[in-house]
């Protein structure tokens, strides 16, 4: 469980260490020996040596037997010192604690996956990358998605906008909306030019609705 740094008391009184909520549950005497205390990135994480030491082969577990070749600082407080980011390393936590990976919502899989090659767990590192693959499978089996864009044009701008399309744009239509007006001794033959763009799995959060005049144009082309 996650955990705030406790406060000093202000009293003029014979004071005693001020204790955190998970240091007044801890159990006393010898079983305090079970209890691990990790500063992570600033935030407080209270655990048991047996949580910490399920992979053998991890970081965690060689902080618990204090390996020397291991550079483990502690805080004021006396909680090993790690600098990671404790977003993610809550889901790793509750890994070691009932084997199951839950990530709340806004948490990404890389995100775990790369504390867990911190941490060196080898079998959350496995779990991640299944469900990253998994998950990308299913975003490959959704169907794709377009976006239609109408543009107006004159006809000495056409050759230049549809040779200079770019970003995924292709051409799809071209529809001629006659003269609107007359530039010197010529007419001016304007066009609408649609075009579209594959929208990607990732990108289904945007805005692609038309706009007002892009409506307006497409009435105007379907008259035609």
């Amino acid at each position: 469980m996650a955990e705030k740094s406790p406060d000093p008391s202000g009293s003029n009184a014979r004071r005693c260490p001020a204790l955190s909520l998970g240091e007044r549950l801890l159990p006393s005497g010898s079983d305090l020996s079970k209890w691990v205390r990790l500063n992570v990135g600033g935030t407080y994480f209270l655990t048991t040596r047996q949580t910490l030491c399920r992979d053998p082969k991890s970081f965690l577990y060689r902080l618990c037997q204090a390996d020397p070749d291991l550079d483990s600082d502690k805080d004021e407080t006396g909680a090993y010192l790690i600098d990671r980011d404790p977003t993610y390393f809550g889901p790793v936590l509750n890994y070691l604690r009932h084997g199951k990976l839950v990530l709340n919502r806004g948490l990404a899989e890389e995100g775990v996956l790369e504390e867990a090659e911190f941490y060196n767990i080898t079998s959350l590192i496995k779990l991640v990358k299944d469900k990253i693959r998994e998950r990308d499978c299913k975003m490959a089996q959704l169907p794709v998605k377009h976006v239609y864009r109408v543009l107006q044009c004159q006809e000495e701008e056409l050759t230049q906008m549809v040779s200079t399309m770019s970003d995924g744009w292709k051409f799809e239509q071209l529809v001629s909306i006659g003269s609107s007006y007359n530039y010197g001794n010529e007419d001016q033959a304007e066009f609408l030019c649609v075009v579209s763009k594959e929208l990607h799995n990732q990108s289904y959060g945007t805005n692609s609705e038309p706009s007002e005049k892009a409506k307006i144009l497409q009435e105007q082309g379907s008259r035609m």
